[in-house]
């Protein structure tokens, strides 16, 4: 399942040796302080969000390896055009005497990032250092997607996000990431101080699989709608024929081509109240053409009426 989660702020951080040559391994020169600037962000963390997911402690230390030299974006458009700085260490940070929703000790991934001080940055290093651009989103892919209620598979159980169940809150732990893609500034995090914005990859995730459920159960719903519509069609079809022939049996002077015509273009409730008039006006018809028959038999003229 791939996520994207929205983390805290991005902070000025000064490069000393020991980051230069850590930057290093990814320049093609050598590069200098001078010539790069530094600077912290929060990535993401173990707090509960607000679409009651999170990661646990061991993704995070996962996530901090997989997202060493990754490249920052904006707004998650994968672009090299959009490529802005590059995450050259990471740490997970604990702070003491904070509790998550979950009721573990509160940590963070933290990771530092440099860009080029060139002109084209220029903007980007000022926005950074007057607090403009400072939330920043991460995409990921981890392989489980857990409910804390039960430890099942999350949507393989009866479990929903965000209810309590025995006193217990209902929430989704991310865990085993598989990849690191992008981190990326962001104008709204979505969260508190973390948040998660998802979308599928190749794996079929938890959400995939709902969605599948969700089409299999439209598409059962939909073919039951499809056969009764049929049964629908059939009976008005019927239903036009019945009203058609009795309105031919009781008024010979009628058209039955302009008849059947007028015939289509009605509904049910039309259709049955002439087919109830047209029965009527049959039965006398019918009765009209017995009586005669009767007559004719008394007299022994059988030429006088026949049906």
């Amino acid at each position: 399942m791939d996520v994207r989660k929205d983390a805290g702020t991005a902070e000025r951080w000064a490069a000393g040796e020991d980051d230069m040559g850590l930057i290093n391994r990814f320049s093609k020169g050598t590069l200098t302080a001078e010539q790069v600037y530094t600077f912290a962000v929060r990535l993401c963390d173990n707090e509960v969000d607000r679409d009651f997911e999170r990661f646990d402690e061991a993704a995070l230390n996962a996530l901090g390896d997989l997202f060493v030299g990754k490249s920052g974006v904006f707004d998650h458009q994968w672009s090299a055009l959009g490529q802005t700085a590059r995450i050259y260490r990471t740490e997970l940070v604990r702070e003491a005497g904070r509790s998550t929703a979950a009721g573990d000790g509160y940590c963070y991934l933290k990771a530092w990032a440099y860009l080029m001080k060139t002109e084209k940055n220029a903007d980007l290093i000022a926005e950074i250092e007057g607090g403009i651009k400072k939330e920043v989103s991460v995409g990921c892919a981890v392989g489980r997607s857990v409910c804390s209620v039960c430890g099942e598979e999350s949507g393989s159980c009866q479990h929903q996000k965000g209810q309590s169940y025995g006193g217990k809150l209902c929430y989704v732990e991310l865990r085993e990431p598989k990849d690191a893609y992008e981190w990326s500034f962001v104008a709204v995090p979505a969260q508190r101080e973390a948040g998660v914005m998802k979308r599928f990859g190749g794996q079929l995730g938890t959400e995939l699989e709902q969605y599948v459920g969700q089409r299999k159960e439209f598409q059962e719903a939909w073919d039951t709608l499809r056969k009764q519509a049929e049964l629908g069609r059939n009976y008005l079809s019927a239903l036009r024929r019945e009203v058609v022939r009795l309105a031919l049996v009781s008024d010979e002077a009628l058209d039955g081509t302009v008849f059947r015509s007028i015939a289509d273009k009605l509904e049910e409730a039309e259709l049955l109240e002439l087919k109830k008039a047209y029965e009527a006006r049959a039965e006398k018809v019918f009765s009209v053409q017995l009586r005669r028959a009767d007559r004719g038999a008394e007299r022994g003229d059988g030429e006088l009426f026949r049906v």
